[in-house]
């Protein structure tokens, strides 16, 4: 079980074909850094975080350009992100796809965070590097954003319209190659580090769309988070709930006796993160929600007990307030 903060392997290929971009000899840039080239090809192997800050270092000291790491985004491949990069292709949806970023983030690296944040003026994807206004921090903001931008622009399209960017970063003193690359308004010196998408944008159906496949990724990487990560107590929980679901709703001494703690200990670890059990299995059945009605083989009756719902019109309330909308208006929406 993972205990230290590290990265998914393959991800450094990304940051080996950046400064490859730049001019930079890749093999010699990770020999410097200690890195053997066998670890990179293992899907399975882990890289400590602190290497990633020595690489970003590095990095900026030998490109002169401040925005290099926005190259990032010509240099990944969904191989790079595992499991994951394949789930994102399939995704049914923008919105679908970054919960689907957010829930798994840990697999490709458990020092940063991913938080989708639904605003009235759209969904709001932030980042937080984990290293707070240092230097490296908003070069592996500009890597990360721009990855995830162009994740988007290959699901949605070339036409995909960025409604704002927020950057922690204070504003450069040539702040083009930003504002060339995201192709919308700045806030430099903001609070937090992401980008918003209209609703409109977000929700609708990509071409790319495999909801099957999804569903299959979805439980691999259920699996990988939950064997990964002993203090993911998060992940841990949510795991168990997804897979007995569908058996009726689980009770919370079920959830504490999987997971081999106590009613009241698991209680109080939830109330520091902070969450309720209430709360953590609206999160669940929220997010299995949309993936069956994704799905148009199934009917709504079948979704709700799926769900663990007694009755069709108890799912259709609940959904209504974690959506702000009816099962079968979310269904039109996706499908039209």
């Amino acid at each position: 079980m993972l205990r230290t903060e590290s990265t998914l392997a393959t991800v450094w290929v990304i940051v080996l074909r950046m400064v490859e971009l730049h001019g930079i000899d890749p093999q010699q840039f990770m020999q410097e850094l200690g890195v053997a080239p066998e670890t990179l090809r293992d899907v399975r192997a882990r890289l400590p975080s602190r290497l990633a800050d020595m690489a970003f270092n590095k990095a900026a000291g030998l490109i002169a350009d401040p925005a290099f790491a926005l190259r990032a985004a010509q240099a990944w491949h969904p191989s790079n992100l595992g499991t994951m990069g394949y789930a994102w292709l399939s995704s049914r949806t923008l919105h679908t796809g970054l919960k689907r970023m957010e829930r798994f983030s840990r697999i490709i690296g458990n020092k940063f965070t991913y938080r989708v944040i639904e605003e009235p003026d759209g969904l709001r994807f932030a980042y937080n590097s984990g290293r707070g206004d240092a230097p490296i921090g908003h070069a592996m903001t500009d890597f990360s954003l721009a990855i995830l931008a162009d994740m988007c622009r290959t699901n949605f399209g070339s036409e995909l319209h960025i409604s704002e960017v927020q950057l922690r970063r204070e504003q450069p003193d040539n702040p083009a190659p930003w504002l060339e690359f995201f192709a919308c308004p700045i806030q430099f010196g903001a609070a937090q580090d992401s980008f918003l998408i209209d609703h409109e944008t977000a929700n609708k159906p990509l071409p790319s769309a495999n909801v099957p496949m999804a569903n299959t990724f979805d439980a691999i990487l259920t699996e990988q988070l939950a064997t990964t990560f002993e203090t993911d107590l998060l992940g841990r929980c949510k795991a168990h709930l997804l897979r007995e679901l569908t058996s009726g709703t689980p009770s919370l001494n079920q959830l504490a006796t999987a997971l081999g703690m106590s009613q009241r200990t698991l209680l109080r670890k939830l109330g520091e993160i902070p969450l309720t059990y209430q709360k953590l299995l609206d999160e669940v059945r929220h997010e299995l929600a949309r993936r069956y009605l994704d799905d148009p083989g199934k009917s709504v009756t079948e979704i709700a007990f799926l769900l663990g719902f007694s009755e069709q019109s108890a799912f259709t309330r609940a959904f209504g307030r974690w959506s702000g909308m009816s099962p079968s208006t979310y269904r039109e929406n996706s499908v039209g």
